[in-house]
């Protein structure tokens, strides 16, 4: 009964992961489509736009790393890639405003795409976990 009790938890965790995903990938959807826009536009606007789609894809990357740690410890044997972090602060945000232009703005499209990637990766890894967990429950 140890066993269930840990897919259990495992579970709840796993949960909290799915409803917060779809979150995350709306967020750098958004930000994908002012980075497309900022390409071939000109404008603050945009860039406060696609960057206030970036810091709300922030935090919920920030709340999911976090949650992604908790699965870990429960799931000591299965590996599960953590520290899914878009690192497009610093520089390149202060490059985006300052120095706008095409070569940075296809820089952050590329950061951009590349983090949607991951999440997407990932959403699909924890979907086929889950679905490994309730087979294994279902043995109990």
């Amino acid at each position: 009964m140890d066993n269930l009790k840990e897919i259990n938890e495992a579970q709840q965790i796993l949960n909290q992961l799915l409803d917060l995903l779809p979150q995350a990938e709306k967020h750098f959807r958004s930000a994908r489509n002012w980075g497309i826009a900022d390409i071939f536009s000109d404008g603050m606007m945009i860039d406060l736009f696609k960057h206030s789609a970036l810091n709300k894809a922030s935090n919920v990357m920030n709340r999911i790393n976090s949650l992604l740690h908790d699965l870990q410890r429960e799931l000591k044997d299965i590996y599960i890639p953590v520290d899914f972090e878009m690192n497009l602060g610093g520089f390149s945000t202060f490059a985006d405003f300052i120095f706008d232009g095409f070569l940075v703005d296809m820089y952050m499209q590329s950061k951009i795409v590349n983090s949607l990637n991951q999440v997407e990766e990932l959403h699909r890894r924890l979907i086929e976990l889950n679905n490994q967990l309730n087979r294994l429950k279902s043995r109990y």
